[in-house]
């Protein structure tokens, strides 16, 4: 797992360094350079320095030196003198190794790459209008640590904030990198290690090598494979359930089946892979009728396409139900009393959006809050979003999907591949976030030869599940 920090933390982190700091600026600095080589930067090219007062800027001056070095016309605007001894010896070495340095009032049209080295993690506030000028002129944009204007700790985007192609940032991403506007405006991410230890994490970013998918014995069935149970919707929703089915079919359960009342069985007997059960309704009556044919069943997914007034139907459920269950959709929008969680406890996963995720608490969703709803219920809840957020004992977050995960349907196949991932063994919050990981590597993959839609979705998150 990769920690995320918040600005702050790695700021401290810094402060505590037992060596000495210029070595730190040493090693920041040429990552940076080296950076702006892979864009580009080399014999005869125009690059410009835009260096603040801090050590961000001093990081901003040991690229200019090394960017010269390789030959670079490498201009540094200086927006300040340097207020710390590293950055002051910096811009020193700089100015001797033949970086010219102005002062950085005036915008200069002529360059071919901009290195925003001013105000990095620690920005607070507007932007100086002299550096907004600079923001809205600059062609291509490589940000040392966080872009000018974007704060590292909240992903909130001044006015005149800098677009940048690539960031580089040193020892994590930092939480502000990955929230609210800050994935718009950080572009390409690389994180440099410049020889800090330790410190706080924030939360913990998913990525493919911490993916480990359950293996299947030689003696396996299909009802030893893992097995889900569906609860259908009503006729005109029955696709949301079927979805959830398929999905939780091509994500490797061994037997999947929908529990639906008459009006709606119909719809899942057409189709040959699923098994069926019927019931006389979305009722209290419904519920335990469903619970009578669960006994083989290792998880239960509740919420696509059931529509409204289901409160019943859903709270007998989730009150009598000794299987772990998948709540969603319109089973959240049915759940009144969070009660009903705290009693569960860990045999719940929750899969709310920002709206449901509200509804629930009456408050926004974020990291902070996500992680206080699972310590309150026992609950793993994922927040669907970008990033998802799922929190257990610990915080993750998945950053694998895209804007190409906004059509219909695609939340119905991610709690199918929940509950097929749970139900193989995989723990609530493992298989919570695996799903989620894998779900956003299918989707971006699907991009690639064409539109992603649900059903494409919930065939194609197979092949990433074995």
């Amino acid at each position: 797992m990769q920690p995320v920090m918040t600005s702050q933390a790695t700021a401290e982190l810094d402060a505590a360094y037992p060596g000495d700091p210029s070595l730190l600026m040493e090693r920041a600095g040429l990552a940076v350079a080296i950076e702006a080589a892979t864009m580009g930067a080399g014999y005869g090219h125009r690059v410009v320095v835009l260096a603040g007062p801090g050590n961000n800027g001093g990081d901003g001056y040991v690229a200019a030196r090394h960017l010269r070095r390789r030959g670079c016309q490498v201009t540094v605007h200086a927006f300040g003198e340097p207020r710390t001894d590293p950055a002051a010896a910096a811009a020193a070495d700089a100015t001797a190794s033949g970086v010219h340095v102005v002062m950085g009032e005036e915008v200069a049209s002529d360059h071919d790459l901009v290195v925003d080295a001013l105000f990095g993690g620690g920005f607070r506030g507007e932007l100086p209008d002299t550096v907004r000028a600079w923001s809205q002129h600059a062609r291509r944009v490589l940000a040392v640590d966080v872009p000018s204007g974007l704060d590292g700790t909240t992903g909130q985007a001044a006015d005149g904030t800098f677009r940048a192609e690539r960031t580089v940032t040193f020892h994590t991403t930092k939480v502000g990198h990955l929230l609210d506007a800050g994935p718009d405006h950080t572009g390409a991410l690389k994180v440099a290690d410049i020889g800090l230890k330790g410190g706080q994490a924030a939360f913990s970013l998913v990525d493919d090598e911490d993916i480990h998918l359950p293996a299947r014995s030689r003696t396996i069935h299909k009802w030893s494979a893992g097995a889900v149970l569906v609860a259908g919707g009503k006729s005109d929703m029955a696709g949301a359930a079927y979805l959830a089915a398929r999905a939780a079919l091509t994500g490797g359960a061994g037997a999947v089946a929908v529990a639906a009342p008459p009006e709606s069985i119909d719809s899942y007997r057409a189709r040959p892979e699923l098994l069926t059960a019927e019931l006389s309704g979305h009722d209290r009556s419904g519920a335990r009728e469903l619970l009578g044919a669960a006994d083989r069943f290792d998880v239960i997914i509740v919420g696509p396409g059931l529509g409204a007034g289901v409160e019943e139907f859903v709270g007998t459920i989730l009150a009598e139900a000794e299987q772990t269950v998948v709540l969603d959709a319109d089973g959240l929008n049915a759940l009144a009393d969070l009660s009903l969680l705290e009693k569960r406890g860990s045999r719940t996963i929750v899969t709310p959006h920002a709206g449901e995720f509200r509804r629930l608490t009456g408050a926004p969703g974020d990291h902070h809050r996500v992680g206080e709803l699972a310590e309150q219920t026992g609950a793993t809840v994922l927040l669907k979003g970008y990033p998802t957020f799922v929190a257990g004992a610990q915080l993750f977050a998945i950053t694998s999907g895209g804007p190409e995960l906004a059509t219909i349907g695609t939340g119905d196949v991610l709690a199918g591949m929940i509950a097929a991932l749970a139900a193989r063994g995989l723990p609530p919050v493992k298989a919570a976030y695996t799903a989620a990981h894998l779900h956003g590597r299918a989707g971006r993959v699907l991009t690639e030869t064409g539109t992603v839609t649900a059903d494409r979705l919930a065939e194609a998150a197979g092949g990433w599940m074995w």
